[in-house]
Parts: C-alpha cells; sequence; structure tokens
C-alpha cells in the first residue's frame, strides 16, 4: 500500500510539473492531486524537493542500466540528453527552478557513465595512464554535460542537435588521436 501511495504522490507531481513551473507547486497541490493528505506527503517524502530528488535519481539510474555499452561520442550525448528529452517540459521546469543544482547533479552522473563506458568500449583495451585515461574522460564528460545544457537551454532545438551531430563530424577520429598520444608517451 505504501509503494502505492508513494506511486500516486510522484505521478500526480510529474502531471503538475508537466504543467507548470516548479516554484508554483506546493504539498497542498500534490495532495489534492492523489486524494492523499498532507501527513501522508510528509510521511513519505520531507518535501518537494526530496520528492524531486528520487525521482529524478530513479530516472537516471534506469537510464544508466539500459546502456551497458555505448559505441560513439555522439551516441553519449544522445543517450545524456534522452533523459530530458523524454520529459522535456518537466525537466525544463526542473531546470529553471531553484533546484536546478538536483538535475545538474545527476545529468553529470549521466554523462559520467556514458563517457567511461563509451571509453571501456571503444579503448578498454589500450595501454594508457590512469592519469590519462581519467583527463581524457574528465574532458569529454564535459563536452557531453555542455552540450546537453546547451540543447536545453535552446528548448531542445533541432538546430542545437544539429550543431551537435556537426561537431561530431568534425572532431571525428579525435579520441582515437589523443589515445594514440598517450600511448606514445
Amino acid at each position: 500500500m505504501a509503494e502505492l501511495t508513494r506511486q500516486a504522490i510522484r505521478a500526480s507531481f510529474l502531471k503538475l510539473l508537466e504543467e507548470q513551473p516548479l516554484s508554483r507547486i506546493t504539498v497542498k497541490d500534490i495532495t489534492a492531486a492523489c486524494g492523499v493528505n498532507r501527513n501522508t506527503f510528509y510521511y513519505h517524502y520531507q518535501d518537494i524537493p526530496a520528492l524531486l530528488l528520487e525521482i529524478v535519481k530513479e530516472d537516471s539510474d534506469r537510464l544508466i542500466r539500459a546502456y551497458p555499452t555505448i559505441d560513439s561520442l555522439e551516441e553519449c550525448i544522445q543517450v545524456a540528453g534522452r533523459l530530458a528529452k523524454d520529459n522535456r517540459k518537466v525537466m525544463q521546469h526542473i531546470y529553471h527552478s531553484v533546484n536546478r543544482d538536483i538535475f545538474e547533479q545527476y545529468l553529470w552522473e549521466i554523462c559520467s557513465h556514458v563517457v567511461e563506458t563509451y571509453f571501456d568500449t571503444i579503448y578498454g583495451e589500450r595501454k594508457i595512464s590512469s592519469f590519462d585515461r581519467k583527463t581524457l574522460i574528465t574532458y569529454y564528460k564535459c563536452e557531453c554535460f555542455g552540450q546537453v545544457i546547451f540543447w536545453l537551454e535552446n528548448g531542445f532545438s533541432d538546430e542545437a542537435m544539429e550543431q551537435f551531430k556537426r561537431i561530431c563530424e568534425l572532431k571525428k577520429d579525435q579520441a582515437e588521436e589523443m589515445i594514440r598520444r598517450c600511448e606514445e608517451e
């Protein structure tokens, strides 16, 4: 029963978040939408940011489990952006709220996962130092994170995605060249 109540609270919150900015949603709105009282809400969640944190973490974890291998840098960005794109309005309302840090924290985790998975898939057997590996992964995580934020800032525009695809074309084989240089040293 408790899990059904949690699901009802979450579903009501997400429906409200689809319709309006996070700053306008109150516990009263959520409880009215799902038919529970305030005490029930507070039994399950400390506050709205705690509810938001749980939802974003579970969605991020689910997305990470769905991609055990990643074969290209373009796929890295596409995977990282999928969470945002699948929940476009919700993500924009979270991103433009005072709780933006929650979104950015889990976007960073997703970017970390997809870039590390990419490097393990493509370059796992290559002999480079752990420092160089960490440095390259950090570089590509920052690029992945920045591209998703750029895309989000531009309202998930097709043009922003096309720019990203063009960057991938222009940077083709750049990671391979950097790995080769690391091996030579």
